[in-house]
Formats: structure tokens, sequence, C-alpha cells
């Protein structure tokens, strides 16, 4: 069992391995499960996400039941198709693709949390921005996976994943980290460019609260995933261009942990706190629920 991304870099590096490589193996070890069994239950991740990716942008989209959320996917999609994006259109379709993840989520849809429901659409967002652009086949999309979950294993071991715990830190910034690990390697990086990638990520959302309006994963989720979509593309940009982060990943993870340790209870996905508790928050808090909630 890894229980550092150090330990991650240096066995891909001892083993001459890749880190999707020692993600299989581990799981192998740990569940008893044979390579087939485990390689199915990760496809069937990816196909979740391509269906939830694909309806979003049906039709006019999806929408809550409580209205808050839905249709954004499609108008992003139509914004992109005019060909006159400021970020770029593969930085856009990333966010397409997470926000519409995120549409399904809300609207009571099949996702894959990664690591969280709500923070389902940041690493599809990342893993279908770049598909097309690194010419991905099926099996370079599960490796993806596996490279995201191995990352992520370490950050659920060694502090939290849950913005109950840690604030949305925990979460998209996790998910962020995560999906920037996998691209650079899905880029030919190396190990440690990987671990870069997955450092500097973390490192931009430390601090980021949980504070979802009327307590539904809604607002702010569904566009700080979009952020957190953003945010892994220019991570990894980062390292495959060898810029290092000095502080190390593993670093990272134990100052998220500290920081959403000290965290008020208001700021943890409580929905009591934040953007939660201003007015506009809290009046759709009381159309929704009632002034007594």
């Amino acid at each position: 069992m890894y229980t550092s991304i150090k330990e991650i870099v240096e066995a891909a590096n001892t083993r001459n391995k890749k880190i999707y490589e020692l993600a299989i193996e581990q799981e192998m070890e740990v569940t008893k499960a044979s390579y087939e069994e485990i390689w199915q239950k990760m496809e069937k991740n990816l196909e979740t996400m391509e269906n939830a990716v694909n309806k979003s942008i049906e039709g006019d989209g999806v929408f809550s039941p409580t209205g808050l959320t839905g249709g954004d996917a499609v108008k992003i999609k139509k914004y992109r198709e005019a060909g006159k994006t400021l970020s770029g259109d593969l930085m856009m379709l990333g966010v397409q693709n997470a926000v519409g993840t995120n549409e399904v989520n809300a609207a009571m849809g099949v996702i894959c949390a990664t690591p969280t429901a709500g923070a389902s659409g940041t690493i599809p967002g990342v893993l279908f921005a770049i598909k097309d652009t690194l010419n991905l086949t099926r099996e370079d999309q599960i490796h993806f996976l596996f490279t995201t979950a191995l990352f992520g294993m370490v950050v659920a071991n060694n502090a939290c994943i849950a913005g109950a715990m840690g604030g949305c830190q925990a979460e998209v910034g996790s998910a962020s980290a995560m999906a920037a690990a996998a691209a650079v390697e899905a880029a030919g990086g190396t190990p440690e460019q990987s671990a870069h990638a997955f450092s500097t990520a973390l490192q931009n959302l430390l601090g980021l609260v949980c504070d979802p309006v009327a307590g539904l994963v809604e607002i702010p989720c569904v566009k700080r995933n979009a952020v957190g979509t953003a945010n892994a593309l220019v991570a990894a940009d980062l390292a495959l261009a060898d810029v290092k982060n000095l502080i190390d990943a593993d670093e990272v993870i134990e100052a998220m942990y500290r920081v959403g340790r000290r965290m008020p209870r208001e700021l943890r996905e409580t929905g009591l706190g934040g953007v939660a508790a201003t007015p506009t928050g809290i009046a759709i808090r009381n159309k929704i629920f009632g002034k007594d909630k």
C-alpha cells in the first residue's frame, strides 16, 4: 500500500513502471480481484462519466429539481462553437464537461464520484478535454483514471476528501490535483512531473471553503468544478514545461489537512457560511425549505 506521493514516484522510477500500472497492481493485491475484474470496474466508471457528459448536452440540457442549476453545459457548447472563447476551445471543452457532469448530478442523474459527487465533474472535465488532443485510446483513458485513483488514495488516507471534513479544497481541490497528475502522465510526462502538477493544483486551491447554498450540491459547486478543471490543465502544463513546485506533494496534502481542521464548521458543508450565508443564499434556502430551516 502506497502511503505517500513520494513512494509512488520512487516506485515508478525504480521499477520503470507507469503510475497506472502501480495502481492496478495495488488494487489486485488489496482486493484479491483479478486484473480483468479490476479493469472492467474502471471501464464502467469511464462509461458512467461519458454518459453523464453526453446527457448534459442533449436538447436544452438537464435541470435540477430546484431549478437552481441546469442548461449551462449547452450554453457553453454553443459559445465554444461560435469560436470566440477567450481561454481557448480545449479549456472551455473541459469546463463544459465539468459543468455538465455536475448538472447531471444535481438533476439526480448517474455520475461517478471522483472522489466525491460534489467534485464529480473535474476529472472527466480534464480527461475528455485532452482526449482528442493527445489521441487517447480507450485503454489510455482507463489508464488515466487508474492514475487519478492512486493519487486520490493517498489524499484520502493522509488527509480527507470530504467537504464536511476539510472544505471544498478537499473535494474539488483533490480532484483537480488528481486530474493534473494523470494529465501529465497521459501527455508523456515523468512521475516527478505528475507529482509537481498534483502539488501545484492542490496548492492553488488551499483554503477553498465548502458553502453549498441551501445545503444543496449546486451553488457554487457546479462552477467550482469548472475552475478545478481549468486549474488542473494549467498545473499540468506548468509541470510539463518543467516548472517545479518547491513544496512537495505530500507536504501540500498535509497542509490541506491542517487548513481543513482549522476551518470553522460554517465553512465545512453546513450551508451556514460563505456564499450560503449571503442575503441571496439565505433567500434561496428560505424559498426552497421555508424560513424555519
